[in-house]
């Protein structure tokens, strides 16, 4: 089974060169175990342009979707047997990058 771990951050800063180097060797896990499907960091959400196409017309708005102090930073995309693995996958990665994370199962 498939899950989205996505990583939370607050914008108190980006990563540093320790926390990358613990995230990149956590990915190396990953893909050594199995279990990497995918992952990519973001940036910051002030940039983005949310775009409605459910009317006539498309309408673009700048900024992000919505205002609030915690946004998306990144994401792995892991395959895990079970329920219980992906927990520990992500609580490894929580630990990893230094961010609270997110798991929620692909349907």
């Amino acid at each position: 089974m498939q899950y989205l771990v996505s990583v939370i951050d607050d914008g108190t800063g980006s990563a540093t060169e320790a926390e990358m180097a613990a995230t990149n060797a956590f990915n190396d896990r990953l893909r050594a175990a199995g279990h990497w499907v995918f992952a990519g960091g973001l940036g910051s959400p002030d940039p983005a342009t949310v775009i409605d196409n459910r009317g006539a017309e498309p309408v673009l708005t700048d900024g992000p979707f919505v205002e609030s102090k915690e946004y998306l930073a990144g994401f792995w995309i892991i395959e895990a047997a079970d329920l219980d693995v992906a927990l520990a996958l992500a609580a490894e990665g929580s630990k990893h990058c230094n961010r609270k994370v997110e798991l929620r199962p692909f349907l």
